[in-house]
């Protein structure tokens, strides 16, 4: 009889925190603790910029898979499998899963579960593009967990993988984090070097090419010719920035664009905008339409994967084509000249994510699929175990 709880052991090999690692956070701080013991493997430098957010209960192994070479690092990895005894290994992204999934195949871990966050556009020639080697990883891995039906279509038509091992489990939001009533914090807006009557679009993305913010950029005069008084935040940090910012110096947009860098209480910025823009060239589920839907405001995105699951264009958003300026400054332009009309989305949007974005489900559907998979790989389900207290977890460990 296999030991309560199961160690389950979160991977990522992400350096930076965005939404994959806030996903990762939910999980860690809501996993049931009478029936999974969460652990997390990271790069040092994600550490500190997840900070408090983990909980004092969760051990965190630091894993440069850098240093000193790829050997030893797969060493130290098998290490750290047998050390924790982990029951379910659970990988972020398919960059992660290549070097976790194989390795905890060969190390005996009962479960291997990967979440695909999202299609992999920067996936080009004939290996990387093939995915060849994502088949073969696929071999070791029990369970995949896509993010958006978008996510799960791409795992099997593109990917290859085979669909009766693949389940969809939307990301969850904190809504207890997220006030539509929130006033307009004018301190903020009078820092930035706005008007306290200026309308405000809030990108919140990585400054990455993925995010698309040079599209946004670009479509800023068009909107400015119509909405002279219009200012544009970008919130976090990125590769991206010294570039963005040349742009917006080369198009004279200098007075109307901010560069926050990372800023780790999303709250007021997003009390402050007026319309959230994410000009994505390609998403999983993407978790800021639905963190901007949960503070009440309207959106404007691309239609891409898994982002008409969240917006309903014309009900619940507005969607454009990725890559087309023109067409994104025309949404936002009807946006900001129609504030009855994205009142009336923002309040749809609210909704819809209420009912199908929530935490709790999250978790609840995560649980869930470690014990079916675990009973489908053969083993006793925890659930048949006695967890009515310390003494008899302890009485299962042995």
């Amino acid at each position: 009889m296999r030991r309560l709880p199961l160690t389950v052991l979160h991977f990522t090999i992400t350096t930076f925190r965005g939404g994959v690692e806030e996903h990762i956070l939910l999980h860690l701080q809501g996993l049931d603790r009478r029936r999974f013991r969460p652990l997390l493997a990271c790069p040092p430098e994600l550490i500190p910029a997840l900070g408090q957010d983990i909980p004092a209960d969760v051990e965190v192994i630091p894993f440069d898979r850098r240093k000193p070479n790829r050997m030893s690092a797969a060493f130290r990895f098998c290490g750290i499998l047998r050390q924790q005894r982990v029951d379910i290994l659970h990988s972020h992204m398919f960059q992660a899963s290549r070097l976790a999934s194989p390795l905890g195949r060969i190390c005996g871990v009962p479960l291997i579960i990967e979440t695909s966050h999202g299609r992999e556009s920067w996936r080009h020639g004939w290996v990387k593009g093939s995915f060849v080697v994502d088949r073969l990883v696929g071999r070791t891995v029990d369970r995949m967990i896509a993010v958006s039906e978008a996510n799960a279509r791409y795992l099997v038509k593109d990917k290859g993988l085979p669909a009766e091992r693949i389940t969809v489990i939307y990301p969850g939001v904190r809504f207890e984090r997220f006030n539509p009533s929130a006033a307009v914090p004018l301190e903020l807006k009078t820092r930035l070097g706005f008007d306290v009557s200026d309308p405000v679009l809030l990108v919140a993305g990585r400054l990455e090419p993925q995010k698309g913010h040079r599209v946004l950029i670009d479509a800023l005069p068009l909107i400015l010719r119509e909405f002279p008084r219009a200012r544009l935040v970008c919130l976090s940090d990125g590769a991206l920035r010294s570039e963005l910012e040349q742009r917006v110096a080369e198009l004279g947009l200098q007075s109307s664009v901010r560069f926050t860098g990372y800023q780790p209480d999303l709250l007021p910025w997003l009390a402050l905008a007026d319309i959230c823009v994410l000009p994505s060239y390609y998403e999983g589920l993407p978790v800021a339409v639905v963190e901007a839907l949960a503070s009440g405001k309207p959106m404007v995105a691309t239609a891409v994967d898994g982002t008409p699951e969240v917006l309903t264009d014309g009900e619940t958003g507005l969607l454009v084509p990725p890559g087309d300026s023109a067409s994104l400054a025309k949404a936002i332009i009807q946006m900001l000249a129609n504030p009855e009309q994205r009142a009336s989305m923002a309040r749809k949007g609210h909704e819809r994510v209420l009912e199908l974005f929530g935490k709790d489900v999250m978790i609840e559907r995560t649980q869930d699929c470690y014990l079916r998979s675990w009973h489908e790989k053969g083993h006793q389900s925890p659930e048949l175990i006695p967890v009515g207290g310390q003494a008899q977890m302890e009485e299962c460990r042995k």
